[in-house]
C-alpha cells in the first residue's frame, strides 16, 4: 500500500516543501508499519510561514471576538466528530492505547470549547479616580505571531491549549508539531480549516528542530513562543529569543509520590502504577520517584512489584492493554541506557528488559522497572528518564520526605499518599511543585486549571491552561479619556 504524503499548510495552501525532502512517520509498535510520510522543511519553508502569519494578523486582529468563538467551536465539533479515527492515528503513531488516543482529541476539542467562552469575557478594567471628566481603563490586545512548539508524547492535547487561547485573543500562529508524531497536531489544523479559519491565521510547518527552529524562535517577527519540551531545549530557545518575545515553557520534571505510614497502600501502588506508567512513563507529570517513609517501605514494594508483574505490554490496539511501546528509537535507547545506569546504581527489583522477540520484535518495548535502595546522589533519582523506570527511596520520616521531594532540579508536579491532615498541610505548602495532589495521581491537569512548575520545570512567568492561559497571548494598553 502507498504511503500517504502530508504537506506543509502555508498561507491558506497545503504545500510541499521547498527542498522537496521528506521524512517517514514511524509506527512505535511495529516499525514495518509508515503512517504517514512528512515534509522535512527548510528555513525558507518556516520564514514562509511567518511571513504569512504577518500579512493575516491584522485582519484577523479585527476579526470579532464572537466570530473567533464561533470558529473554535466548529473546530472542536470536528473533532468530536472524528475522534476514533484519529484516536486509532495517534495511537499508531505515538504508542499508546486508543481509548487513551480518542480521550486526548476529546480533550483537545474541549480545551477550544474552554477558551471560545473564556476569550468572550477576557477583557480589561476600569480604574476609579479622582477626575470626574476623565476615565481610566484598560484593554487586552494580541501580541501578533506567535509560534508554537509541541512535544510527541501529547501530540493533540498540548498544541490544543496552545493554539486555542492564542487564536481566539487574536494572534496568528505559526505551528510546528514534534517530527514524532506530526499527523495529530495536523488533524487539529484539518478541524481548524474546516470550521473556516482565514489564511494565514494557521500555519503548520514540519521538519527538524535544527533547520525549523531558529526561524520561529529568534525572528523579530515573532511576539511570543509556547514551548513544551526538554529542559535542555528550552534553555537554548531562552538563550536566542529577541528580548520583545515573550516565552512561555513546560520543561522537564522528576516528579515524587510521598507514601506515609498511614497510607492506603493498594490505593498508594495504584497511584504509582497510573502516574509511573500508565503513559509508558512518557509523561512530563509522570511519577519517577516513590519516597516511601520506613515503617511501610518493605510492605508496598512487596506489593509494587507483585501488581507490577501483572501488566500486560503490547500495541495500542489490544485490549485490556497496560504499557505500549516507546514512541522512538531514540527514547528506547535513552530508556534502556538509563536501566543500565539503575542497574550500578542501586537493586533492580523486577523489568527493565528490552522485548525484542515474538510479538515484540519490531516494536520499541521494554519491560517496566522497580529499582530499590536507591538515594537522593543517583542519576536515576535525580536525571529526568521519560520512560517507564520507578526509583523506590526510603525516608525516615514525613520531614525527611518532604526534604528528599524538593532535593531537585524539577518542581512540576508532586503526590502525596497519607490521611494526617498536618502532612496535607504542609505538604500542600511546603512542596516546591507547581502542581500538588493529594491522593491522586503526580499525572493529569483540568482544562480549566492553571498548568505549570517551579524551578527548572518551567518558565516563571506565564502559566498554560485555564483563564491564565489568555493573560500570556495578550498584552495590556490603559487609557486614560477626558471629556
Amino acid at each position: 500500500m502507498q504511503t500517504e504524503e502530508f504537506l506543509n499548510f502555508i498561507d491558506g495552501e497545503w504545500i510541499r516543501c521547498r527542498n522537496g525532502r521528506t521524512f517517514d512517520n514511524i509506527n512505535p509498535a511495529d516499525t514495518r508499519e509508515v503512517v504517514g510520510r512528512f515534509q522535512s522543511s527548510s528555513a525558507l519553508d518556516a520564514e514562509d510561514a511567518v511571513n504569512a502569519a504577518s500579512t493575516a494578523f491584522e485582519l484577523w486582529r479585527k476579526t470579532p471576538i464572537g466570530q473567533r468563538a464561533r470558529l473554535l467551536n466548529k473546530a472542536a465539533d470536528y473533532l468530536e466528530d472524528n475522534a476514533q479515527r484519529f484516536g486509532e492515528e495517534l495511537s499508531r503513531e505515538e504508542g499508546k492505547s486508543v481509548a487513551l488516543g480518542k480521550d486526548e482529541f476529546l480533550r483537545a476539542a474541549q480545551t477550544f470549547r474552554f477558551y471560545a467562552t473564556e476569550g468572550q469575557t477576557f477583557g480589561g478594567e476600569s480604574y476609579p479616580q479622582d477626575d470626574a471628566d476623565m476615565a481610566v481603563f484598560s484593554q487586552r490586545e494580541p501580541l501578533g505571531v506567535v509560534s508554537v512548539i509541541s512535544p510527541w508524547n501529547f501530540p493533540a492535547s498540548i498544541p490544543a491549549r496552545k493554539i486555542a487561547p492564542a487564536l481566539v485573543t487574536g494572534n496568528t500562529v505559526v505551528f510546528k508539531p514534534s517530527s514524532d508524531a506530526p499527523l495529530s497536531g495536523l488533524r487539529l489544523v484539518e478541524a481548524l480549516i474546516h470550521a473556516g479559519l482565514p489564511k494565514g491565521v494557521i500555519n503548520y510547518v514540519t521538519g527538524k528542530a535544527g533547520d525549523v527552529g531558529p526561524i520561529i524562535t529568534t525572528s523579530q517577527a515573532i511576539r511570543a513562543i509556547s514551548f513544551t519540551g526538554s529542559t535542555q531545549a528550552g534553555m537554548h530557545i531562552h538563550r536566542t529569543v529577541h528580548l520583545t518575545t515573550r516565552l512561555q515553557m513546560e520543561l522537564g520534571g522528576k516528579n515524587p509520590l510521598l507514601v506515609m505510614e498511614d497510607a492506603d497502600l493498594d490505593k498508594a501502588v495504584d497511584l504509582a502504577i497510573k502516574g509511573g506508567f500508565s503513559l509508558t512513563g512518557q509523561a512530563c507529570t509522570g511519577t519517577s520517584r516513590v519516597i516511601v517513609v520506613k515503617a511501610v517501605r518493605e510492605a508496598f514494594t512487596t506489593k509494587l512489584v507483585a501488581k507490577v508483574k501483572t501488566l500486560k505490554i503490547g500495541r495500542g490496539d489490544q485490549p485490556g492493554m497496560d504499557l505500549g511501546p516507546l514512541a522512538t528509537a531514540k527514547q528506547l535507547d535513552t530508556v534502556l541506557s538509563y536501566i543500565e545506569v539503575g542497574k550500578q546504581e542501586a537493586r533492580l527489583l523486577c523489568g527493565g528488559e528490552h522485548l525484542h522477540t515474538g510479538e515484540y520484535e519490531h516494536g520499541y518495548y521494554v519491560m517496566p522497572a522497580i529499582f530499590d535502595n536507591v538515594t537522593q546522589k543517583m542519576r536515576i533519582a535525580r536525571e529526568e528518564i521519560f520512560g517507564p523506570v520507578i526509583a523506590i527511596i526510603e525516608a525516615e520520616d514525613f520531614e525527611h520526605a518532604l526534604a528528599m521531594a524538593n532535593d531537585s532540579e524539577y518542581g512540576l508536579s508532586a503526590a502525596i499518599a497519607t490521611q494526617n491532615v498536618r502532612y496535607i498541610h504542609r505538604f500542600t505548602n511546603e512542596i516546591q511543585s507547581g502542581t500538588v495532589k493529594i491522593n491522586r495521581t503526580t499525572t493529569g491537569n483540568l482544562v480549566n486549571a492553571p498548568f505549570g512548575g517551579m524551578k527548572n520545570s518551567s518558565t516563571s512567568t506565564f502559566r498554560e491552561s485555564g483563564r491564565v492561559g489568555l493573560e500570556f497571548f495578550t498584552q495590556t494598553k490603559v487609557i486614560y479619556r477626558g471629556l
